[in-house]
C-alpha cells in the first residue's frame, strides 16, 4: 500500500465551455473506477488556481490516476473539458488535457506537484527522496505483506502530535468601554484550526483557565497566531492586539510558559504550551484494521489491563469504529440523489470519511481509532450531503455511548433528527470496539469533563424553553407530591400505610440517639438498593420519562429557529436574546443536575451507580475509622494548600463532576436505539386496517416497509405505538414516498 500526496495547483489555457468565453472548471480524480476527490469550482477562469491537497492510499502503482475536468453548469449536465492519466510509475507532473473523441484539439494543460510513500513500516526509508520514477514488482511488495500491523497503523496517521495550549489569564489590557473596561475574549489558530475562549465580562484582568488542543502535522511545527477581541453586542467586535508563537524551538512532552505582550494593543497573555506526541486517533480502509489481529488485539488489552491501572491515567482507553455503509438515506439535491459523506466525533476529535456521489446507498468501509480520554464520553456519527458552493446538509445522526457499545457487533442505528429526539430516514451499519481500564475510568470520573471547543451556538427557541420549564417543574412536582405524601401519613389517608410510617419513624429516632457520621453514606445506599430490585424484577419506571418527553417532540425545531438573524434587530433586541438564552441555559441547568441525580440512583449509566456504590462503602470505612475531625482538617488542608502547590490549577468539585458524567433525561432519549425492523405480512394487513382509526401518536418505531416505487427495495417509515394499539402517522405507514400502496 501506497500514499500518494497529491496537489493541485493550477490549470492552463483550458476549454472555453460557457457562452461569455469563459468556463466554470472543476477536477475530479479517479482510481480502478472509484472517485476518490473533487475539487472546489472556480467561476468563470480559464488559468484557475485552486492550490489544493488530498492524500490518497494506492494498492498497485499499476493502477493510474484518472484526472477529468468538467465545467459546472446549474441545473444542467456538466461539460466535459478534458481529462488525462497520471501513470504512477512515472510520475509526471504536467498533464497535457484531451478528448478521446477529438484528439486534435488543445485543451489546454494542468500542473501538479506529486509525492509517492510507500506506506508499509520501514520500506519507506528504502527508497531515495529525489527519485522521481517508481517501478516495483508485485514480489518486492509482498515481501513486506508481513509487516505488523502495528507499523501500518502508524502510518495511517493524520497528525504527529497535540499542541495544548493552558489559556491562564491577561494582565493590563486596553479598555474598549465606555465604562473603562472590555469583555475580552481570545482567537487562537494553527493552520485551519481555529479555537475561541469564552468571553469574561467587565474586567481588564481576565482569568479564563482554559485549555485547547492543536493537531500538529508537521513534524518542523509552526506559528500559533493569537488575537485578543472584545465582545460587542448588536455591532462588529473591537480589535485588542495580537502575538504568536513559534513551535519550532520547544522541546516535546514539556511544559512551557510564555508571558506575551500584545501588538497593536495593550497588556500581556499569559499561556501554558505542552507539545506531546502523536495521539492514537487515526483513519484508515478496513484492511488496516489493529482489534481484528489477534496479537496486537493481545498488546492493547495489556495495556489496559489493572496491572497498569496507575500508569498514565489520562490514557483510559481505546476505540475502533468500523464505518461500514447507510442505506436508504434522503435526497438532498434536485436531482434525487445526494453526495453523503460521514463525520465520527469523539469529544474533540472529529474525523470523517470520503464523499461517495450520487448515491442514496453509500459504501465508504473505513476503520476510525479513538484514544479515549473519558468512558462517558458519546460517540457521534453524522452523515452529511456535500455542497460545492455552500456548507453542507444534515442526513441524519447517531449518539452512541461508548458505556452501552457491544464490542464485535455489527449494528444498523436508524438515523434521528439533528436533535436526536426523532427518527429521519436511513440507518448507518457500524461495528465498534471499545477497550478500557475500569480503574482508570473510575479516577476521570472526579476530575473536570473534557470541554467541547465546536458547539452550536444557542439560538432562543420557544419549544426548547417550554421543555426545559417542564423539566424543572417535574423535579419540583417531585419534591411537592413527596410533601404530600408525608402529610397523607400523618391524616391517616390510608390506616396501612400510617401505621408503618409511624413505626418507621419511631425506629429512627430511636435509631438517632445512636447515630454515626458513617451511617450517613449507608442511607444512601438505600435508594440505590430499592432501584436495582426494581429494576431485576421488571418493574422499571425509567421509560415514563422518555416517553413524557417523546410527546412534547411533535413539532420540528426547525420552524421555531428559521430565521435567527433577522436584519435589522436594534440592539436592545439582541440584548433580550442574550437574557432569553441565559434564562433558557440556567433552566436547562438546574432540570439536568436534578435529572443526573435521580439517573444516578435508578441506574440508568450501571457503571455509574456502581462507582457510586464502590464510593459510598469507602466513605462509610474511612469515617467509621477515621475521627471527623481528622477529615475536615485534612479536607481544609487540601483546599489551602492547592493553589500553593500549583498555582495554575482548575478548581472543580468531584461532586459535580460525577454528576457531569450522568445523562439527563434528554441525554437518555438522544441516545436510544431506534428499532429498526421489518414487519411481517400479518402487520402490514394490520396497519391498513388501522387506516381509518385515529389515535394519539406515542413512540415512534422505525420499520423497514417494501416500496414499489424504488425497484423492489425498502423505506423507512416511523411506525407509532398509541394507547388504542399501532397508529399510522400521515401518510399512512405502507404507503412509500411515491404515493403507492406496498406490501
Amino acid at each position: 500500500m501506497y500514499q500518494l500526496d497529491i496537489t493541485l495547483k493550477r490549470g492552463h489555457n483550458l476549454a472555453i465551455r460557457d457562452r461569455g468565453g469563459t468556463s466554470d472548471p472543476y477536477v475530479k480524480f479517479k482510481i480502478a473506477g472509484k472517485e476518490v476527490f473533487r475539487s472546489r469550482t472556480i467561476n468563470k477562469n480559464l488559468n484557475p488556481v485552486w492550490d489544493e491537497r488530498v492524500s490518497l492510499l494506492v494498492d498497485s502503482l499499476r493502477e493510474p490516476l484518472y484526472v477529468k475536468v468538467f465545467d459546472y453548469d446549474f441545473g444542467l449536465q456538466d461539460d466535459f473539458m478534458g481529462s488525462a492519466y497520471l501513470y504512477l510509475e512515472t510520475l509526471d507532473v504536467t498533464l497535457d488535457l484531451e478528448d478521446p473523441q477529438y484528439p486534435e484539439h488543445n485543451l489546454g494543460t494542468l500542473e501538479l506537484a506529486v509525492t509517492l510513500s510507500p506506506k508499509e513500516g520501514d520500506f519507506r526509508e528504502a527508497v531515495s527522496p529525489r527519485c522521481r520514477s517508481l517501478s516495483l514488482s508485485l514480489s518486492s511488495v509482498q515481501q513486506h505483506s508481513s509487516m505488523r500491523l502495528s507499523d501500518v497503523h502508524k502510518k495511517a496517521q493524520l497528525w504527529r502530535g497535540i499542541v495544548s495550549i493552558s489559556l491562564i489569564e491577561a494582565h493590563d489590557l486596553q479598555p474598549m468601554d465606555a465604562n473603562g473596561f472590555s469583555d475580552p475574549y481570545v482567537k487562537f489558530r494553527l493552520g485551519h484550526q481555529k479555537y475561541k475562549s469564552k468571553t469574561i465580562p467587565k474586567t481588564l484582568n481576565p482569568q479564563w483557565r482554559e485549555q485547547f488542543d492543536f493537531h500538529l502535522y508537521e513534524e518542523q511545527g509552526g506559528f500559533i497566531d493569537i488575537t485578543v477581541w472584545d465582545k460587542d453586542a448588536g455591532k462588529k467586535d473591537d480589535f485588542m492586539g495580537r502575538c504568536s508563537i513559534d513551535l519550532s524551538p520547544l522541546s516535546k512532552e514539556h511544559t512551557h510558559k510564555f508571558d506575551l505582550p500584545l501588538e497593536e494593543g495593550e497588556g500581556m497573555l499569559v499561556l501554558l504550551v505542552t507539545l506531546t506526541g502523536a495521539a492514537a486517533v487515526s483513519i484508515s480502509d478496513l484492511s488496516v484494521n489493529i482489534l481484528d489481529d489477534t496479537h496486537e488485539r493481545h498488546q492493547i488489552r495489556q495495556r489496559y489491563s489493572v496491572l497498569r491501572s496507575f500508569h498514565n491515567l489520562k490514557d483510559v482507553g481505546v476505540v475502533q469504529v468500523k464505518v461500514i455503509r447507510s442505506e436508504g438515506l434522503m435526497a438532498a439535491d434536485v436531482t434525487g440523489k445526494s453526495d453523503p459523506f460521514c463525520v465520527v466525533e469523539l469529544s474533540n476529535d472529529r474525523l470523517q470519511t470520503h464523499t461517495v456521489y450520487k448515491n442514496l446507498n453509500p459504501e465508504w468501509n473505513k476503520v476510525f481509532t479513538f484514544n479515549v480520554k473519558d468512558i462517558h464520553s458519546v460517540l457521534e456519527v453524522t452523515v452529511y450531503d456535500e455542497d460545492r458552493d455552500r456548507s453542507a446538509d444534515f442526513l441524519g445522526k447517531v449518539a452512541i455511548p461508548l458505556l452501552n457499545i457491544q464490542n464485535g457487533e455489527r449494528k444498523a442505528y436508524a438515523l434521528k433528527s439533528k436533535e436526536l429526539t426523532g427518527p429521519t430516514k436511513g440507518v448507518i451499519f457500524l461495528e465498534i470496539d471499545v477497550i478500557f481500564n475500569a480503574v482508570k475510568a473510575g479516577f476521570m470520573t472526579l476530575i473536570p469533563k473534557e470541554q467541547k471547543y465546536i458547539e452550536d451556538e444557542p439560538r432562543v427557541s420557544k419549544q426548547l424553553l417550554l421543555q426545559n420549564f417542564n423539566r424543572v417543574r417535574r423535579c419540583i412536582l417531585f419534591l411537592i407530591n413527596a410533601g404530600c405524601y408525608i402529610n397523607s401519613c400523618f391524616e391517616w389517608d390510608s390506616t396501612q400505610r400510617s401505621i408503618c410510617s409511624f413505626l418507621v419513624l419511631m425506629s429512627l429516632f430511636w435509631w438517632c440517639g445512636t447515630l454515626k457520621l458513617y451511617m450517613i453514606p449507608l442511607v444512601l445506599l438505600l435508594p440505590l438498593a430499592w432501584n436495582y430490585i426494581l429494576i431485576s424484577s421488571g418493574k422499571d419506571t425509567r421509560q415514563d420519562v422518555v416517553s413524557d418527553l417523546l410527546e412534547n417532540e411533535d413539532e420540528d425545531y426547525d420552524k421555531d429557529d428559521k430565521d435567527p438573524e433577522r436584519k435589522g434587530f436594534i440592539n436592545k433586541l439582541y440584548a433580550i436574546q442574550d437574557v432569553c438564552i441565559s434564562v433558557q441555559n440556567a433552566l436547562d441547568e438546574v432540570a439536568s443536575y436534578g435529572e443526573r441525580i435521580k439517573n444516578t440512583f435508578n441506574w440508568t449509566v450501571p457503571f455509574l451507580s456502581w462507582l457510586a456504590i464502590v464510593a459510598l462503602c469507602v466513605a462509610t470505612v474511612l469515617i467509621y475509622y477515621i475521627p471527623l475531625r481528622y477529615i475536615v482538617l485534612a479536607w481544609g488542608v487540601n483546599k489551602f494548600s492547592k493553589k500553593l502547590r500549583d498555582p495554575y490549577t482548575i478548581d472543580n468539585n468531584e461532586l459535580l463532576d460525577f454528576l457531569s458524567r450522568v445523562p439527563s433525561d434528554v441525554q437518555v432519549v438522544g441516545r436510544r436505539t431506534l428499532r429498526h425492523t421489518i414487519p411481517s405480512p400479518q402487520t402490514l394487513e394490520l396497519l391498513l386496517l388501522l387506516r381509518s382509526r385515529g389515535g394519539t401518536l406515542r413512540t415512534p418505531l422505525l420499520c423497514s416497509l417494501p416500496c414499489a416505487a424504488s425497484g423492489g427495495g425498502f423505506t423507512s417509515l416511523p411506525v407509532f405505538l398509541g394507547q388504542r394499539g399501532l397508529q399510522g402517522p400521515s401518510p399512512l405507514p405502507g404507503l412509500c414516498p411515491a404515493g403507492q400502496l406496498c406490501g
